[in-house]
């Protein structure tokens, strides 16, 4: 007996007449009643009895016909649960997000707008640095991750570049500078400020501070470093020193801090996508394109 002959069964117990069976199986009526036959010969039990007008259920029948049916209907659940993971609709994704990426409106509209997609994905969202991500995904425990390094060192990942946002520096709010409100600050003016940085070098912020500072002409003066951008905020405020930051940061506020813009050329805050290329996960592959294709509609502040 085959997964074939429990469809023929429950058709027939359905129906209760083995020519309408046969019709919507879409074959003739007298191989569908040997394959019934057979099946009571092989059950050696009775299954249906025969009325002058059709079929109905024997007590054997009753009790097969349940359980047949429960089998059919697993069947088909495991059916559309492979078909729907590979489609990339059902599964897991692990997800990396650097500390500051999050205040980025795009990072939670595109989680946000995943999840309702895919509602059958789980999404695991951690957070970390560029260092720390590299490590995840040099073991394998990091699908995809949203990152501010324009590089990321670990072999055979990906980054595509999803926005630019201007940096601001944070201010200690009794800085002297922190009075001026309308006018864009120089760089270069702050090239006596210990700069608190955000993670360690090699990291998106860390580099992308000391680029900006060479760019205007000096090395910065680099204060006491912070593991994440609450810290540094918090070193800030206390006026242990002042830190860029991306744009969309300033609407984190904290008593003691003040947020100023820079003169052009504004030094930017790089927003990207890094995943392993060797992933075949089609659960990756629609994240991908639903996130790019999110960042080409919202090019960014």
């Amino acid at each position: 007996m085959d997964l074939r002959h429990l469809r023929y069964f429950v058709m027939v117990a359905e129906e209760g007449h083995i020519t309408r069976a046969a019709e919507r199986l879409d074959m003739q009526q007298p191989p569908l009643s040997r394959q019934i036959s057979q099946m009571e010969r092989e059950l050696k039990v009775q299954l249906f009895r025969r009325l002058p007008r059709g079929v109905s259920l024997t007590s054997a029948g009753q009790a097969f016909f349940s359980e047949a049916k429960a089998i059919l209907s697993r069947l088909d659940h495991a059916v559309e649960t492979a078909q729907r993971a590979a489609r990339g609709e059902q599964g897991t994704l692990c997800v990396g997000v650097a500390p500051t990426a999050p205040f980025n409106p795009l990072v939670p509209l595109a989680i946000r707008s995943f999840r309702e997609t895919f509602p059958l994905v789980s999404l695991i969202l951690q957070e970390g640095l560029s260092n720390e991500i590299v490590g995840q995904f040099e073991r394998e425990q990091m699908d995809v991750a949203f990152v501010r390094a324009r590089q990321i060192h670990a072999e055979g990942v990906s980054v595509a570049l999803l926005q630019e946002e201007p940096l601001v520096v944070a201010l200690p709010s009794r800085h002297t500078l922190a009075k001026t409100r309308t006018k864009p600050l120089q760089l270069r003016s702050l090239s006596n400020d210990s700069f608190i940085m955000i993670g360690p070098p090699g990291t998106g912020l860390y580099d992308e501070t000391i680029a900006a500072c060479r760019a205007a002409g000096f090395v910065p003066r680099l204060g006491q470093p912070a593991p994440r951008i609450t810290s540094t905020l918090g070193l800030v405020a206390a006026g242990l020193g002042i830190a860029l930051v991306p744009s969309t940061l300033q609407s984190a506020r904290m008593t003691g801090v003040v947020y100023r813009r820079l003169q052009n050329p504004t030094p930017k805050a790089f927003l990207g996508l890094a995943w392993r290329r060797s992933n075949p996960s089609p659960i990756l592959r629609n994240f991908l394109s639903l996130v790019r294709g999110m960042a080409e509609r919202h090019p960014g502040p």
